[in-house]
């Protein structure tokens, strides 16, 4: 089968591989209907993530069908429809029996898919625990709404909620990638008073207004302004870090009123200062780290209601052969893209 393989620093290439097969019993083996490419590949892909072992199929963000479950698989069955979790997770471990599951203490637990062992962005993936690690997609899903349940809506998910959002809040979100997107539309699900999204790309500030016109948006030099001309209280009630850049970790303390909620979602490349003398005072409370993906199926029943849809993120489609164009299209941030999805190759 075709697959995308992590080679070496700066090297990614697309081979031939065995199909894989089970190797537990709590393995499934999905054929890929649909993947898509995510920023924390290109992290891999430039050294930005030392765990990330070369030979690896790369890849976490992917839909599929069921080809193969092993003896103690009970929740899905050859031929289900489904959307594989960005993390591998026991259910049993005591990080995982409180919702911790990207801490999962099993030697693959937390983010492996992609990583540590073969991902999606192939003709097939072996999914370790997939009781866990696989959830079905309601019928009337289509494989586009469904793609991005399991690792960037996810994360947006899990961010508005560790975020405390209430109603009347104004909500800051740094970074108008997909990412962040995920993330305001999941804060929607709240009711903030009034969401703000800040990015410095003039092509993405204006996705956001052109299909989420209700949405105010900023660049970073006027964000702080910006912010509190538009807030009650001197700053945001709420900010979500998902951007990651040179500036945006003091942006996201410098915009927060006191007594606020900072959320740090973003992936660095570099360690971040945390200025003590300077935000003394300001009392703030942060939260950070990866995601807990866990709630694929409420996700799933929100995208079935209506009440969540990404569909408009999915800018570009390749098939897998074509995937190394798609990378330089995704990266380079060609063409307007926001998101590729990847079907299978092209005969």
């Amino acid at each position: 089968m075709l697959a995308y393989t992590y080679r070496k620093q700066g090297e990614f290439t697309l081979q031939n591989k065995p199909e894989p097969v089970l190797t537990h019993a709590g393995d499934a083996v999905v054929r890929v209907t649909m993947s898509s490419i995510c920023t924390s590949d290109l992290h891999i892909k430039h050294g930005s993530v030392p765990r990330a072992v070369p030979g690896i199929t790369v890849g976490h963000e992917m839909v599929g069908v069921v080809e193969q479950v092993g003896s103690a698989v009970k929740t899905v069955k050859p031929g289900d429809r489904v959307a594989v979790n960005v993390e591998t997770f026991c259910g049993h471990c005591f990080f995982c029996q409180h919702g911790f599951v990207n801490n999962c203490t099993d030697p693959n637990g937390g983010w492996a898919l992609g990583c540590r062992i073969d991902g999606g962005q192939a003709e097939y993936v072996r999914v370790p625990y997939a009781d866990q690690g696989l959830t079905v997609i309601p019928d009337r899903v289509s494989d586009r709404q469904a793609l991005f349940a399991g690792d960037v809506l996810a994360t947006g998910y899990w961010a508005a909620r560790i975020s405390e959002i209430q109603q009347g809040d104004t909500v800051l979100i740094l970074g108008a990638g997909p990412t962040g997107i995920c993330t305001m539309l999941c804060a929607m699900l709240h009711h903030p008073h009034r969401i703000i999204i800040c990015d410095p790309d003039p092509a993405r500030l204006r996705f956001v207004r052109e299909h989420y016109p209700d949405v105010l948006t900023i660049t970073p030099e006027h964000a702080q302004e910006f912010v509190q001309l538009n807030s009650p209280h001197g700053g945001a009630d709420v900010v979500c870090e998902v951007a990651g850049s040179d500036d945006s970790f003091r942006l996201a303390w410098e915009c927060a009123r006191p007594n606020a909620i900072v959320s740090i979602v973003a992936l660095y490349d570099k360690p971040q200062t945390l200025p003590l003398p300077d935000m003394y005072g300001k009392n703030l409370t942060f939260k950070t780290g990866g995601v807990d993906g866990c709630d694929t199926a409420e996700i799933l029943r929100l995208i079935e209601n209506g009440q969540l849809d990404t569909t408009p993120l999915i800018t570009h489609i390749f098939p897998l052969n074509e995937i190394e164009a798609a990378y330089d299209l995704f990266e380079k941030r060609r063409d307007g893209v926001m998101k590729v999805a990847i079907t299978p190759p092209e005969k």
